[in-house]
Order: structure tokens, then sequence, then C-alpha cells
């Protein structure tokens, strides 16, 4: 049976990706978006959502959410790395549908609570949706099957800082709750997104395979994506980070996972840091320890996975 899931999202060319996976996969059953600020502001990313799923001809509902963090002030969107429209800047289509009239956080609560047991969060962007989710409705940690978070690092170091990675680091005060409400959680975070490489003969696949707008907009955006890992990083390519969120719900045999306790640092010189106690290690104080159990993932294959999202692209 194909996994319900809700994607959080903040669409961004990797996030981009990811959306023509979860709306083409005969595994997933896609029952929504719901977007928030990141990659771009918040109605960009909405549009971008709607656009990729008229694009795919499956158009399912939208639903518009978090404009900032809880607590801190905003950062720009990062424009050098995703274009001012989140797409590498190229020229998009016009969109025809509409969000769902309801917030993010009320889509969530909503749809889990029709189907208690079966949904699984995956959420890609900061995660002030489901941190406003738990707020209203705080016996969701007892009715989603499982959530799965893009983001964060346990031991690669930050992305945006020297120890902080970009979603933890743009609402370090949302990832505190989300990351220990108790729901059964995953981490996926730079540890194994650094480690996977979509190159140019990727996209070529996915293009040739998707055809028709889509193929396009994909290809096009990662172009202005490549040319920043280029730039910045070195890499031939780009990590496709978001992907790797459904690469593990789907083949969790790619990659190796510890588990332990998480935390996020909410200010200071290490703001958004993710710190890892493996469970059953004992430390000189037990407070590393006090929060609930979850799975981080700490190893992968990533020449398998850059290749299983080419196959289910193309």
């Amino acid at each position: 049976m194909p996994y319900p899931i809700i994607f959080d999202t903040d669409p961004g060319v990797d996030d981009a990706q990811a959306i023509a996976i979860a709306l083409r996969h005969p595994e997933i059953e896609l029952l929504g978006m719901t977007t928030t600020y990141g990659n771009v502001d918040v109605e960009t990313a909405t549009h971008n959502a709607l656009l990729l799923a008229e694009l795919a001809g499956q158009p399912v509902p939208v639903a518009q959410g978090a404009a900032g963090p809880l607590v801190k002030p905003r950062h720009p969107a990062p424009a050098h790395i995703h274009g001012v429209n989140g797409l590498g800047d190229i020229e998009l289509p016009e969109v025809k549908g509409k969000a769902d009239p309801r917030s993010a956080a009320q889509f969530i609560v909503d749809t889990v609570n029709a189907r208690p047991g079966d949904v699984t969060l995956v959420t890609v962007g900061p995660v002030g949706n489901l941190a406003a989710a738990l707020q209203l409705d705080p016996g969701l940690i007892e009715k989603v099957s499982q959530v799965v978070v893009m983001g964060g690092s346990i031991k690669e170091g930050g992305n945006v800082t020297p120890v902080a990675e970009a979603n933890m680091f743009n609402d370090p005060d949302a990832a505190a709750r989300v990351l220990t409400a108790g729901w059964p959680l995953v981490l996926v975070g730079l540890d194994v997104t650094h480690r996977c490489v979509l190159t140019q003969a990727h996209m070529d696949r996915i293009e040739s395979g998707l055809g028709g707008h889509l193929g396009r907009v994909l290809a096009e955006s990662y172009a202005f994506y490549r040319d920043f890992y280029r730039e910045f990083l070195g890499i031939d390519g780009c990590c496709p980070h978001d992907s790797c969120a459904l690469a593990w719900l789907l083949r969790p045999d790619l990659f190796t996972t510890a588990r332990g306790h998480l935390g996020v640092a909410t200010s200071g010189v290490a703001e958004g840091q993710t710190v890892f106690a493996p469970q059953g290690r004992g430390f000189i104080e037990t407070r590393w320890s006090s929060t609930p159990v979850v799975d981080v993932c700490l190893g992968v294959d990533g020449n398998a996975v850059s290749e299983w999202i080419a196959d289910t692209l193309s």
C-alpha cells in the first residue's frame, strides 16, 4: 500500500525535485503539501507548490503556513542559491489553482485526524508548521504514523553556520519543539544528504524521462543550483537534500541509522545546532539524554540514492 504523506516544503530547487518524486512514485499517496518560508518567502513557496503539482498533472491541496520563525527575526531568503523565484529564476507558466483556505497547521491537524495512524509527515524546510500543528492538537504525537525531518547535522557540521544546518537555524525554537515532541521521528540531515550528488547525467535522464514543462523546470532550475554548488562547494552537481527524505522513507535499506536523544540550541553561538546523545551512553549529566528517543541517519549509499532519484524521475 502507498505511504500517505503530507509534504511540508519551501520550494526551492531541491524541493521541486522531491515534490516531483512525491507526485510520481507509485508507493506514495500525496495527501497535500503545506508551505513555509525558507528558500523563498511563503507566498512564493505556495505558488511553486501549486505550479509543480499542476505541471505534473496531479493537483493536490496546498495549504500556506509559516511566514517566519516562532521567535527570532527572519533571515533573507538565499536568492543566490535558489533564485528569487525559488526555481533558478527561470521563466515559469501561470498558476491556475489556489491554495487551500486552511492554514498549513490546520490542514495537518485535519488530515491526520481523518486518518489516525496512517499519515507520515515529511518536512524539508523550517518546521514551524509542525510546531503550530502540535499547538493546535498536542495529541498528534499519538496519531501520526511517523515524522521524517530533512535537516540538522550530527557529525557533518553546518551549512549556514559552522555548526547549524539551514532548516534548524531558520527556526531553532520550532525545531526544538518538533524534534523533542515524542512522536516517531527520523532525522535525515547533512551527514547523509552531503553524500548524495545529482550529476548532469542524472538530470539529463530526468529531463528526458519526464518531458514536458515539468522536465524543463527541473532541468533549468537544476542548472542554476549546480552553478552554486560548483562555485561555493566545488561539487560538479548538487546535493538532493529534500529527495533524501523520501529516499529514506521508501528505501531505508540504503541508510544506516542510530537511536538516541536530540536537542537543538536555540540561542548563542551554536544557535540551530542539533545535539545528539546516543541511546545508552552516559555523560557527565543526564540533561542530554532527557528527550525522547528518535532515529538519526548517519550513513548512506550516496550513489545508490542518487540513482534511485534519477530512476524514479525518468
